[in-house]
């Protein structure tokens, strides 16, 4: 079983990291079991947020009684310090836990400094103080950002997307904490479904030794092939260059990640899936996205009201409301 020593932390765990913020979909007795399977694999790194709905109440409910036996990672997107205490007291309270192992600034649009006016860095190391956190880090999805969150030296870990449709600017980005030795928690492996291939998405990643993924599961079947790669990695064959180099090109250019850092729409666009359906429609069955459920998605986009919303606060700096109009155009051709 491959394993990551996760920079400065310490933290040494399985090459997969159980993401839990698709528990959201599901039953709190379905995610319970998904979480202890998992951990009975040899899965003992778990991210969830704040952010995630219920997904910090899942995990808490799944591990009662066997804290010391996992590692927990948390976020708050937090830009004031009274909302940065609420939300760790609200995190500790559903997790059922009194500390949590990696507290993360969650994708803000500033990088948290010591003096910098807002004083929720002097909160996180206050928190740490307290004992209510045992290490720092930061997530984001700006290269700007995360560049300047590595070059302070303040934090531990970096959670970042990679996959293997990394620009040579992510690809820095991965460098620069290997140099650091700064823990890279590698999300959007499958670029958010892009991906289609888990076994190449993992092969790929396996090659960087200091990345730590974390994959988002909410089906057991999903489980089952990340549990597999545990004891039988699968290798980057000629043939899995291939389909990387096609991948590649065929997600050139402006894309949407479907980070959903655009939600909510005010017109009621589920946007992460509107704006990359030509993608859909040509990676996955027709019939997933040609039924009655994809249909009355794509039908809202009419309802755009232009308002510059999700543009602004896109971090990959997309025109989404284009981006819309143009998978809606391209959805139309194919009914």
């Amino acid at each position: 079983m491959d394993k990551v020593v996760l920079g400065k932390t310490g933290f040494v765990v399985n090459k997969n990291g159980f993401g839990a913020l698709p528990i959201q979909r599901i039953s709190k007795d379905e995610a319970a079991y998904l979480l202890r399977k998992a951990y009975d694999n040899g899965i003992t790194y778990f991210d969830t947020a704040r952010f995630y709905t219920d997904s910090e109440e899942k995990m808490g409910y799944a591990f009662q009684g066997m804290r010391d036996k996992i590692i927990i990672a948390t976020k708050t997107g937090a830009t004031t310090v009274e909302n940065f205490w609420k939300d760790l007291e609200t995190s500790l309270g559903l997790l059922k836990t009194d500390y949590i192992d990696l507290y993360q600034f969650h994708n803000l649009a500033f990088c948290p400094k010591p003096g910098d006016g807002t004083g929720l860095y002097e909160a996180m190391l206050e928190a740490k103080k307290q004992g209510k956190i045992r290490h720092i880090g930061i997530t984001n999805h700006r290269l700007k950002i995360a560049k300047e969150a590595i070059e302070t030296g303040l934090y531990e870990t970096m959670q970042f997307p990679f996959s293997y449709l990394a620009s040579d600017k992510d690809m820095e980005i991965v460098e620069m904490c290997k140099q650091a030795n700064m823990g890279f928690i590698c999300m959007k492996a499958l670029s958010g479904g892009l991906i289609t291939d888990s076994a190449t998405a993992y092969a790929f990643l396996n090659q960087y030794k200091h990345v730590l993924p974390i994959w988002g599961i909410q089906k057991e079947a999903e489980l089952d092939e990340f549990i597999s790669y545990q004891t039988n990695p699968p290798a980057m064959t000629d043939e899995r260059w291939a389909k990387v180099k096609k991948d590649k090109e065929d997600l050139s250019g402006d894309f949407c990640r479907g980070c959903g850092y655009c939600l909510p729409c005010p017109a009621g666009i589920y946007i992460p899936d509107c704006a990359r359906m030509s993608l859909y429609l040509r990676r996955a069955p027709l019939s997933v996205y040609l039924g009655d459920e994809y249909k009355a998605k794509m039908e809202k986009v009419k309802g755009c009201l232009h308002c510059g919303q999700c543009k602004k606060k896109c971090p990959y700096g997309l025109d989404t409301p284009t981006l819309l109009q143009k998978n809606y155009e391209d959805f139309l051709t194919f009914l």
